[in-house]
């Protein structure tokens, strides 16, 4: 045998091996059932949720302690709709908990006839999110994890006893003469004769529609059946109680299916010879055949006559089942997508139309074709512009059945900012000093925001007691909690009234939101020639490039900007580097301050002139209001008022007498240091450090010279006291916590001196 003789062999064993093995008899898929039962008995739309999850996964909640908790959590996407894709999506974090809400909810019974409407402005990427979610559903669907089954009909002739024997058999002993001339032995003749009867052993007939075998099985008998397939475990529990299952007992298998059924019931005494005529093979997904997933664009012209038939396959039935009338084999393109995915690409033209004749399918999950009754369970999906609502206009019963899903322009600041990173590369922010280009992103997305917000006034009344930090109309602060933050400037009453309720309402409000301002294709064009004017390979890109940006160089796009939120980004981002630099410039002798704070917890529960040791310190205490009050100073701030201190002091010692100490020590055994007030002393105490940290540097020229030529030789000539401020200050904002270059981080620093923002914020 030749090398292409092996080879061509060697293909033809592979494929026919493949075959043989994706077909499996009734029993065997009893047994793959058995073994896998979750996996098996799940129709589209439970397929479609494990997809969407198995790509996904299962989020991460900032704040897992909550109990308020509204689930409102960071999922990650990127293997959904970004790896292995021809077209990224970046689905920020609004859409993402939007999806994986509704596909929850589609996994049951209750939301499954109805038409989800994916509806967004023009460049919001409605297109690429779906085909995305297609390619995906397809790779998932083709996979071990994604596998379904569907019905194969082996249709035995021998054993409808509809091929004359006799009239074969003449056949070959003719055939047999013929071959003479090439002098076959007996055994030849006898393997020759065997093969011509097993080729016409049986018709196949693949079910058009995809049903799942387990609906061969005669509804009345299901229950029983499956009680006596299954175990008593937890998913025997869910099949018989959950409504995701209730199809199971519910649907019935197409009408050429039941037809074939029947037929044979009649011809055969023994029903078990009916389901050795079933099979079961994986239901192969492919879009560009049209099988499990049919997408139509507005262009797509409808096809004449939407009636399918096989006349060949027809005239083998009738002869099989000698009746033409048994089994009508026809079906329309519903079929192909049966438990498959429906997908209109915008509703325009020619897919208008398609949806029209959607209605009844959904209402009634039946499609008529001719006198037949065609069962459709599939997944429909469209993709909807705003102003392409009026197609559905004037059908109630229709919209009822419509579930619309927003699809806007991007609302989360760091989703935007993954589109700058992917469109333009990763290496722009080596450009940029940290938390710019986040700004960019904040600008644009003002834009698509609401201007007034009820749920954030009914939160906060008063926004100007934030007027440092934010802006009058609280957009700012608004993209912080849909990027699932809260701000440490929110004082400690407003961040306990934002509880569930008011989240849930802030939330709600992005449904009306995203439907205008800077589009996605405008936002990446903006980005891009604001990164070219300003980028330079000598200075990083500032706060002061982009507001002169917006003010000078495009002043044409001023006026889409909310009325004084430039401003209030420049002050918020002015209060956040100063902040850094505290942080990073601040440290302190923990072992004194956990010593003052375990002084003043024991020290509160004495009066004015005592004297005491201290149970936890052993220091011998003077315990006066000065002494008391020195300490308080530093746990406020140095500006305290005395009743500020007073209302404190009593505080403190109500909480140490009523809990810490009757409760988390004497009771739980907790160490003082482990109580919830010494820690809440404790953060005080550090915060009131940190806003401290930069006063002995305010006026100090060599400090700020010190920090330029950090990293040169110059900066050997300088006060040893300067370069370990200097280098210790640096070197924690290149830590972890904030990936500060060397460069941004010198560049920072001068920005915060410079600015005063010390003193602007004390």
């Amino acid at each position: 045998m030749g090398n292409i003789d092996k080879a061509l062999h060697h293909l033809k064993r592979t494929i026919d091996e493949q075959e043989q093995s994706q077909t499996v008899t009734f029993e065997d898929f009893l047994r793959i059932l058995s073994a896998r039962p979750e996996l098996v008995v799940r129709n589209i739309f439970q397929t479609f949720h494990d997809m969407i999850h198995s790509y996904v996964g299962a989020g991460r909640d900032e704040y897992p302690d909550d109990p308020e908790s509204i689930n409102y959590v960071d999922y990650d996407c990127s293997r959904l709709f970004v790896e292995n894709t021809d077209h990224p999506f970046f689905a920020d974090r609004l859409l993402a908990n939007r999806l994986i809400n509704h596909v929850d909810s589609m996994k049951t019974s209750m939301q499954q006839n109805k038409l989800y409407v994916f509806e967004g402005p023009p460049g919001s990427g409605k297109s690429t999110f779906l085909n995305n979610v297609l390619l995906k559903f397809e790779e998932y669907a083709n996979s071990d994890a994604g596998t379904r089954y569907e019905v194969v009909w082996r249709l035995d002739r021998r054993m409808l006893a509809r091929i004359n024997e006799t009239q074969l058999g003449s056949f070959v002993d003719r055939l047999s003469v013929l071959l003479d001339e090439y002098e076959l032995g007996q055994a030849e003749l006898a393997e020759m004769k065997s093969n011509v009867y097993r080729s016409g052993d049986y018709v196949e007939l693949c079910c058009p529609s995809h049903d799942n075998p387990l609906l061969m099985i005669p509804k009345k008998d299901r229950r029983q059946f499956f009680d006596d397939l299954f175990k008593n475990d937890e998913f025997k529990w869910k099949l018989f109680t959950e409504k995701e299952y209730e199809w199971v007992f519910r649907e019935k298998p197409c009408t050429i299916c039941s037809s074939i059924f029947e037929a044979l019931r009649q011809r055969l005494p023994n029903p078990m010879d009916i389901f050795r005529m079933i099979h079961a093979r994986p239901y192969r997904v492919n879009r560009r055949l049209g099988e499990g997933i049919t997408v139509f664009n507005p262009g797509d012209k409808p096809m004449k006559q939407n009636v399918i038939g096989n006349e060949q396959l027809q005239k083998k039935i009738d002869a099989l089942l000698g009746d033409s009338n048994a089994v009508r084999y026809i079906h329309s393109s519903f079929a192909s997508t049966n438990n498959g995915i429906y997908a209109l690409m915008d509703v325009k033209s020619h897919n208008a139309e398609r949806l029209m004749e959607l209605h009844n399918i959904i209402s009634e999950g039946i499609h008529k074709v001719e006198q037949v009754e065609e069962n459709v369970r599939s997944l429909f999906i469209a993709l909807m512009n705003p102003e392409d609502e009026k197609a559905i206009e004037g059908f109630k019963s229709f919209s009822d059945r419509i579930e619309f899903i927003n699809v806007p322009y991007v609302m989360d600041l760091h989703t935007e900012v993954d589109i700058y990173r992917h469109i333009f590369g990763r290496h722009i922010d080596e450009s940029f000093l940290p938390r710019v280009i986040h700004n960019f992103a904040r600008l644009i997305i003002a834009t698509r925001m609401n201007s007034k917000s009820e749920a954030m006034l009914e939160w906060i009344e008063d926004p100007s007691r934030y007027a440092m930090y934010c802006d009058e109309n609280l957009l700012l602060l608004k993209m912080e909690i849909y990027a699932g933050h809260i701000p440490p400037w929110l004082t400690e009453e407003d961040r306990k009234r934002l509880n569930a309720k008011r989240r849930r309402r802030i939330i709600d409000e992005s449904e009306s939101e995203g439907v205008t301002g800077f589009s996605g294709r405008d936002s990446i064009k903006l980005f891009g020639e604001f990164y070219s004017a300003n980028v330079r390979k000598d200075k990083l890109i500032t706060m002061s490039s982009l507001g002169s940006f917006f003010k000078n160089w495009r002043s044409d796009l001023i006026d889409m900007l909310p009325p004084g939120f430039l401003d209030s980004l420049v002050r918020n981002y002015d209060y956040t580097v100063l902040q850094e630099v505290k942080e990073a410039l601040y440290y302190f002798n923990e072992q004194q301050i956990s010593r003052d704070i375990l002084n003043y917890m024991f020290a509160v529960n004495f009066e004015n002139g005592s004297t005491a040791i201290c149970n936890y310190t052993g220091e011998k205490l003077e315990i006066s209001n000065e002494f008391l009050c020195s300490l308080e100073l530093r746990f406020l701030g140095p500006n305290a008022s005395d009743a500020t201190r007073i209302k404190f002091r009593s505080e403190t010692q109500k909480e140490y007498a009523s809990r810490t100490l009757t409760q988390e020590i004497m009771v739980e055994g907790k160490e003082p240091v482990q109580t919830n007030l010494y820690k809440t002393l404790h953060e005080h105490y550090v915060n009131n450090l940190k806003d401290k940290s930069l006063e002995p540097f305010l006026d100090n020229e060599n400090f700020r010279r010190a920090i330029k030529d950090f990293g040169t030789d110059s900066f050997k000539t300088y006060d040893q006291r300067i370069r370990n401020d200097v280098t210790f200050l640096i070197g924690n904002l290149g830590a972890e916590r904030y990936r500060y270059t060397s460069q941004s981080a010198r560049e920072m620093c001068v920005y915060v001196i410079d600015n005063d923002l010390a003193r602007r914020f004390s």
